[in-house]
């Protein structure tokens, strides 16, 4: 328990693929990603991306803790990751997210921007495909949980689909939007179902929760603040249209917001810590009291709901006085 399986690579190709497509679905590609479309394609469709991604990565959280189908048995398996071990199994979320997030992009920009559809359905497919597989690749999930987890995003996908244009407008427009994205993750990170023993799920979604929460509040902030959603102008998205100066201004933005944001994330997960640890009296090396409910939630929540809105506000507004915009 807790050891990891000695194994040999006779494949080193399928190795590094598997595990780069594996990374697709963890923080380090949300918190890269999502901000990026935001920063350099367009707030609308980064701002349905976000929302789909939250609820989808909810539901299955939630479905893991509920349902508790175990992992593959190690033996016979060999398990190239050890973080989420202690999770259940079924649904694969990696799955779900790599679902929704690639096909949640292609739905959302196939209508506003002119680009062969065949060409993003194949990328949508591919890209969903190769972290689908990667769950199996390290033994992780079995094939079940896998198709589990891409059809439960699937039909997510279609009940929401209808009702995207609806949900984005309350989102941007309504004045309790606020309270509302902040108050509803908060209770739903609280009551999240009990377990037996100690799994990351819990943390894991308030971490989504929380992001998509400051982020909820930064685009209803642009919106009555900054620039309405519904009057601005979207650029044609195509490789063929991204002149060279185009293409270092978005890598310019890009380095300067995810600096923000790392350190946006560094400065408060430290605050946050300190604050908790001096009102439970814990130091703040200790995992087994960071693990606790009234450490865990508050800890994680605020540290990503100030990215979200560290993305959304700040980083924009830095982007203006760099001459970026």
């Amino acid at each position: 328990q807790g050891c990891a399986q000695k194994y040999v690579v006779k494949n080193y190709f399928y190795y590094y693929l598997f595990k780069f497509s594996a990374a697709l679905g963890e923080e380090i590609f949300y918190i890269t990603f999502l901000p990026f479309i935001y920063w350099n394609i367009d707030h609308s469709v980064s701002r349905r991306m976000i929302i789909i991604w939250s609820i989808v990565m909810y539901i299955g959280q939630v479905s893991k803790d509920i349902l508790k189908w175990p992992r593959p048995l190690s033996p016979p398996v060999v398990k190239l990751e050890m973080r989420t071990d202690a999770e259940y199994g079924m649904p694969s979320t990696h799955a779900m997210a790599a679902t929704a997030i690639s096909f949640s992009f292609l739905i959302a920009t196939t209508n506003q921007y002119k680009y062969p559809f065949e060409l993003g359905l194949v990328a949508a497919f591919v890209f969903s495909t190769l972290v689908c597989l990667s769950r199996l690749y390290t033994g992780m999930h079995t094939v079940l949980d896998v198709i589990g987890g891409a059809l439960i995003s699937a039909v997510l996908l279609v009940l929401l689909y209808p009702a995207w244009d609806t949900i984005d407008h309350l989102l941007l427009t309504s004045p309790f939007c606020p309270l509302l994205s902040i108050v509803v993750p908060l209770v739903l990170c609280y009551n999240y179902p009990k377990l037996d023993y100690y799994s990351p799920t819990r943390g894991d979604t308030t971490t989504i929760l929380g992001a998509g929460a400051g982020a909820t509040v930064g685009f209803w902030l642009n919106n009555q603040y900054a620039v309405p959603a519904y009057t601005s102008e979207n650029f044609q998205l195509g490789f063929p249209l991204i002149t060279s100066k185009m293409l270092v201004v978005m890598l310019a933005r890009f380095f300067v917001g995810i600096f923000i944001v790392l350190l946006t994330r560094r400065l408060m997960k430290s605050v946050v810590l300190g604050m908790l640890g001096y009102r439970y009296k814990f130091p703040i090396g200790d995992l087994e009291a960071r693990r606790r409910l009234e450490v865990e939630v508050p800890y994680k929540f605020i540290t990503y709901s100030s990215v979200g809105f560290s993305a959304t506000v700040l980083v924009p507004l830095l982007h203006g006085l760099l001459g970026l915009m």
